[in-house]
């Protein structure tokens, strides 16, 4: 663990270091333009100065997203409609909904294509093509067909996150079913196990690895399902509602923060789900 902190610290330092500068050279423009209009002088001190505090800039300075979270997390109540809190819950509602439902219709999926051959010739195409189509195509028309038959709020949300959540898991469950091989199998033939016990017992054990993996790229585009469900719709809460808020009225600070929200929910989530895995496998002894 020591010898992975110094490159990562590295990393986030050159990249913060990035950050800063690209926010000076993005900002630069507004500074230049009301010192021409007031007749004064831009030095490079007060250049910087300007750039990492303008009210809406261009790029947010890091030190003004952070004290944006800081002040919608830790100093707002968590039930107020300014509060990050709030609107991650909102967000994380829809992604968790779609997200078991897209693992669910994931694993259906590819147990039938496993063991029906009718399923793998004509299923997954299917499968693969659905994923073609831009979800910022489809998600307005999910969001107004739901709306004509009186579906609304959370469902139609959590349908999006399941479109986009349910591809990994297919493909992750089919690589993991097949991945015994034909010794394996035959071994199961020479104990006269049915069908079903080699699924349960030779199967099903062998795909969890290619499951768990599967499901922290399903949680991540169960994530972005939620946000981008939440566009269509004009909504007032969630973290897609700050970002759309933020768009209208030009507020960066407030789009860059709700992005770092997401990413961190994103990782936390991803994260979790990498905990089970590490603690199944190693109950399975197939530790990692």
């Amino acid at each position: 663990m020591r010898s992975n902190f110094l490159p990562v610290l590295t990393v986030v330092g050159v990249l913060f270091a990035l950050w800063y500068a690209a926010a000076v050279w993005l900002n630069a423009d507004w500074t230049y333009d009301k010192a021409t209009r007031s007749g004064e002088t831009v030095t490079a001190t007060s250049l910087v100065a300007d750039t990492w505090a303008q009210k809406k800039p261009k790029l947010p300075a890091p030190h003004q997203v952070a004290s944006e979270i800081w002040d919608t997390t830790l100093m707002k109540k968590v039930t107020s409609k300014r509060s990050l809190v709030y609107h991650s819950w909102i967000t994380l509602s829809a992604t968790l909904l779609g997200f078991g439902m897209g693992t669910l219709l994931g694993v259906l999926l590819a147990v039938g294509i496993v063991f029906n051959r009718v399923m793998d010739m004509s299923v997954m195409p299917w499968v693969i093509a659905s994923q073609t189509i831009p979800i910022l195509a489809i998600a307005p028309m999910i969001i107004v067909v739901l709306n004509a038959v009186g579906v609304s709020g959370l469902l139609p949300k959590a349908m999006i996150s399941m479109y986009l959540s349910f591809f990994p898991v297919v493909v992750g469950m089919v690589k993991g079913l097949r991945s015994p091989d034909q010794m394996q199998l035959d071994q199961m033939r020479t104990w006269h196990a049915s069908t079903a016990q080699s699924f349960w017992k030779l199967r099903l054990p062998a795909s969890m690895p290619y499951f768990f993996t599967s499901l922290k790229i399903a949680m991540a585009a169960s994530l972005v399902g939620a946000i981008i469900g939440e566009l269509p719709t004009g909504a007032v809460a969630g973290l897609g509602a700050r970002l759309l808020a933020g768009s209208y009225y030009g507020q960066t600070i407030q789009i860059w923060s709700a992005l770092i929200m997401a990413a961190a929910l994103a990782a936390l989530l991803v994260g979790i789900i990498g905990l089970i895995q590490r603690v199944t496998l190693k109950r399975m002894g197939m530790a990692r």
